[in-house]
């Protein structure tokens, strides 16, 4: 046993003087394909997104309790209104990792105090909630504040609308991962900037985002974004994905 790990011990201290005394050249490091596509920004949208909304079309999206029937928000002067008690929205394709880019307004007239008040969220594959939710001056708990991971994360700081009162929501995800069996994987991440600023960074979905209970961890596939109808006049505009 002695011989046969001074023999292992001389042939990885042989090796590492061998490498060491190699002579690299720059262009032993450089390779020059597969080149990355090229994405222009026009408008700031890239070249490479899918436009979910452009202030002019829902056509992209339907109903979340019958998605065989089109969207019934209302859709005026390049914005997206939540039209109360005609349920979510959810987009026709489904996605599993992208980058999102969304932006919202608190409804004009503001009614009510805590999660009653400019309530409205967006569902990662149809199941992972980022809230959103009318901050000015709104106390409520903080894992379900606006640029919050629904019941699981806080945001790491609270961000303020800007002066025209529109919200800037910039969403990298990462789908979590199953087999064939259905045993997972790996657990999904995401990233949220809110008007340029991380609020959470990479972090990890434990599961469902329920109002009561736990996460729970249920294997799935691609899914929807989906909008939140809770019953107040949330606005959206210019909402576009990148799938990854």
């Amino acid at each position: 046993m002695k011989t046969q790990l001074g023999s292992t011990l001389l042939f990885l201290t042989l090796s590492i003087s061998s490498m060491a005394q190699t002579k690299f050249k720059p262009e032993d490091t450089e390779f020059y394909s597969p080149k990355p596509p090229v994405v222009t920004v026009y408008n700031q949208v890239p070249s490479d997104a899918i436009v979910l909304f452009d202030g002019t079309t829902l056509d992209h999206w339907v109903s979340r309790q019958n998605p065989t029937q089109p969207a019934e928000w209302t859709l005026e002067n390049n914005t997206l209104t939540v039209k109360p008690k005609t349920g979510d929205i959810q987009t026709k394709q489904t996605f599993e990792d992208f980058q999102l880019h969304l932006e919202w307004k608190s409804p004009a007239v503001i009614k009510g105090e805590g999660q009653g008040r400019g309530n409205s969220g967006i569902f990662l594959q149809g199941r992972y909630e980022i809230q959103i939710l009318d901050n000015d001056n709104n106390p409520t708990y903080v894992n379900g504040q606006a640029g919050s991971l629904y019941k699981q994360r806080p945001p790491l700081v609270e961000v303020r609308a800007s002066e025209d009162r529109w919200h800037r929501y910039d969403i990298i995800y990462k789908a979590p991962r199953f087999n064939k069996d259905g045993m997972l994987i790996s657990k999904g991440t995401f990233t949220l900037l809110h008007n340029g600023v991380v609020v959470q960074n990479n972090t990890v979905i434990e599961g469902t985002t329920e109002y009561i209970g736990l996460p729970k961890m249920q294997a799935h596939g691609a899914g929807p974004i989906i909008l939140q109808d809770h019953g107040d006049l949330v606005h959206f505009r210019n909402i576009w994905i990148r799938p990854l």
